[in-house]
């Protein structure tokens, strides 16, 4: 009589378990068609990243004065501090700042010199900072149109840096998503209805061990998962441009932050599987945990636009995490042990869901 083979059940089951995915229509909206729509709309757009005109203070720059002040109250200005030059010409790079401001005391002339620092592909922003400056320097001296003399002289340096497309910010967060929401309605829609249709009890009189049936599952999730993954990086690179500075490395390295994720986000899934008293209670459950980090995690936008004291339960989230990883890896070509601290707490999230996994879920 032959052996029982958990590695053939194994196979079997993920074999399984892939056909009833590609066979979901959610699976597919959530893994792939949802987050495509977002990419080609952005993509389509085009354009350089950046919301709003965000401006950091050079090195050097006289902050005491009253018109460096006055620049600090504006609406429209959003300062953005570093703490050296280097990071201040990596802010520059990515288009984090639209522009560095300095501000000295003129030699002769004008009271004040302005040099505005940008690279050329911000001179869009640079048209409107230096309106601003003009409205400025003209509510400091009311007088100063009727004038020979000016109250500062104001100059422009280009740089030549990688633009930083819209499709750069927005394919990292839209992959992201994409995972957090197959991890978590996937998984938890497929244990809840084999725990009530007793396909899960009919497994248990058979020979296969639990573990596999888990282990099976997320392997097919993964696969399919990863394909999906595959299939948007290459319509965002090929089609609109999408940055992988180290081609082939970048791309293997996103892949695995997207298995590492996933593996995570697969956590919260099991977790509303065993509190779902019915099947109209995974919907809502499952929103309370996708919707705040889609919303909030950076998804569509800097979470650095929000108020500063929400800034900070954004950086707790782990599509957070997920998605700070992917843009550095992608744009700045950033290795998986560069971003090993956001690795680290999307693991320590999985550590803390699955205990708690561990007490909710349920088998029958």
């Amino acid at each position: 009589m032959p052996t029982y083979s958990n590695a053939r059940a194994m196979r079997a089951l993920v074999t399984a378990s892939l056909r009833a995915i590609i066979k979901s229509p959610s699976a597919v909206v959530f893994s792939l068609a949802f987050p495509l729509i977002f990419i080609l709309v952005f993509g389509f757009l085009g354009g350089e990243g950046g919301y709003g005109i965000r401006v950091a203070k050079a090195p050097g720059s006289d902050s005491t004065n009253a018109l460096y002040q006055a620049l600090k109250q504006v609406p429209a200005l959003s300062w953005v501090s570093a703490s050296d030059s280097g990071e201040l010409n990596k802010l520059l790079q990515d288009g984090s700042v639209a522009a560095t401001v300095s501000i000295s005391p003129s030699q002769g002339g004008a009271p004040y010199d302005i040099t505005i620092h940008a690279a050329s592909s911000q001179m869009d922003k640079v048209a409107q900072l230096r309106a601003l400056l003009n409205e400025v320097i003209q509510r400091q001296d009311p007088e100063i149109q009727h004038r020979t003399a000016q109250l500062a002289r104001v100059s422009v340096q280009q740089s030549e840096v990688r633009a930083y497309k819209t499709i750069d910010f927005i394919l990292p967060g839209q992959l992201g998503f994409s995972l957090l929401a197959s991890g978590v309605f996937g998984t938890a829609f497929i244990f809840f209805n084999m725990r009530q249709t007793l396909v899960l009890k009919r497994f248990f009189a058979t020979p296969v061990r639990r573990e596999v049936i888990i282990i099976s599952e997320g392997i097919a999730r993964m696969l399919f998962q990863l394909v999906g993954s595959f299939i948007i990086i290459c319509i965002g690179h090929y089609v609109f441009g999408f940055t992988l500075i180290h081609g082939a490395a970048t791309f293997a390295a996103m892949l695995a932050l997207c298995a590492i994720a996933l593996l995570v986000f697969m956590g919260f899934g099991f977790i509303i599987s065993g509190l779902a008293k019915s099947e109209a209670t995974i919907p809502p459950l499952s929103n309370i945990i996708t919707l705040p980090q889609f919303l909030l995690a950076g998804t569509f936008f800097s979470i650095d636009n929000f108020p500063a004291w929400l800034q900070p339960f954004c950086r707790l989230l782990p599509l957070t995490y997920l998605n700070d990883a992917l843009r550095r890896v992608a744009f700045d070509g950033a290795s998986l042990w560069d971003v090993r601290i956001d690795i680290l707490l999307l693991l320590g999230w999985g550590v803390l869901v699955y205990l708690v996994a561990g007490k909710v879920f349920k088998w029958e």
